[in-house]
């Protein structure tokens, strides 16, 4: 065999496989979006818990299975029921509601707990074999269906949109006055959560919070609280932070913001998905000193998830008992600001908000 021809031979595998398309993300990397005419939710999928039922859902919704139906049970502040194919044609009769694709796969019952937000499978009462397309969405907790019903979700965005759902007029039977309907479900790509894997230079940045008062800016200290602060940069880009106000505001003591329920523009964020409580970083050699950066909390040291406060003054009690992550490195004028303003007890008497927080450039 000639040399060229061996070597095209040779390198044929090579370039086959440099043409071959990138791997599809795992189910684990997925997401449902669910589009309804009340709005749209998010659900991540729990493959280890349920991988068949998660297999069907995302095959039936690539294929437009569940466009058009509806949501057409529900249980006000309880749960929400859809997917039935039979509702994709408006004139089904009202008795035949919740009766189609059922039967298509036995059950997956795992420990996956029926938790606010997770979606869970639809069966034929007492045939624990009967699982179909129907899912439901758990608002509340429903502790009697654990271990009873193929749990293979959970919703990470939207369960505003869930929560009104469930609250639509039913009759008598639960069974909705106007079917709810599912406009789409389409599979996206799970989103990444910002700042999740980053070093501890990359978590060496700077934010500039505009508030009512003027602008502050704050340098980040990953040495002193590498968890928060990797937090906090994540809100802040994703831009949780922006029309959320300072609801308690101490002379010479400090001022603290960031709730859900001050946000102008409503409590639901979608970065709500990457919330959660975060373990204390406690250090006692970072004094809380007029500047400083830290993090609200509750009685329980491990309960700090979204509410900072800025030191107007001095307060060693605090040391070694709350976790600093930053200090303000330019815009204290603002601080004296805040030191001006009128309160009723601890309670600013006018609205001050932060009106955007952005991550600087470096």
């Amino acid at each position: 065999m000639r040399s060229d021809c061996l070597l095209a031979v040779l390198l044929y595998p090579i370039a086959a496989a440099l043409a071959q398309p990138p791997a599809s993300p795992s189910p684990a990397g997925l997401e449902a979006v669910v589009s309804t005419d009340m709005g749209s939710f998010h659900f991540e999928f729990a493959p280890d818990k349920a991988p068949k039922h998660v297999a069907q859902f995302i095959k039936l919704a690539r294929e437009g299975y569940y466009d058009g139906s509806a949501f057409h049970r529900v249980v006000a502040l309880g749960i929400i029921q859809g997917g039935d194919p039979l509702l994709k044609n408006p004139k089904t009769a009202r008795n035949l509601w919740g009766t189609g694709g059922l039967s298509l796969l036995p059950g997956e019952f795992s420990d996956l707990k029926h938790e606010r937000g997770v979606v869970s499978t639809v069966r034929i009462p007492d045939k624990p074999d009967s699982d179909g397309s129907q899912f439901f969405v758990c608002v509340s907790p429903q502790p009697p269906l654990d271990g009873q019903f193929s749990a293979f979700g959970r919703v990470t965005e939207g369960m505003d949109v869930v929560e009104r759902i469930s609250q639509v007029p039913v009759d008598a039977s639960g069974v909705t006055e106007k079917p709810v309907r599912i406009l789409k479900v389409t599979i996206e790509n799970k989103k990444v959560q910002p700042y999740l894997n980053a070093t501890p230079d990359e978590l060496r940045k700077t934010v500039t919070l505009k508030t009512t008062l003027g602008t502050i800016k704050i340098k980040m200290e990953p040495d002193w609280a590498p968890n928060h602060v990797r937090n906090f940069l994540m809100l802040v880009s994703t831009g949780w932070y922006n029309g959320t106000g300072f609801h308690r505001l101490i002379k010479e003591f400090g001022v603290q913001g960031g709730m859900p329920n001050t946000r102008s523009s409503g409590a639901t964020h979608p970065a709500d998905r990457w919330v959660h409580p975060l373990k204390g970083e406690f250090r006692n050699d970072v004094k809380h000193t007029r500047g400083i950066v830290s993090m609200a909390r509750t009685d329980d040291p491990d309960s700090a998830t979204t509410s900072f406060f800025l030191m107007l003054g001095p307060a060693p009690h605090l040391d070694g008992q709350y976790s600093a992550f930053g200090r303000i490195v330019d815009g204290l004028e603002v601080l004296d600001a805040f030191e001006k303003e009128e309160v009723d007890g601890e309670t600013p008497k006018r609205r001050l908000e932060i009106v955007e927080a952005t991550v600087d450039p470096i």
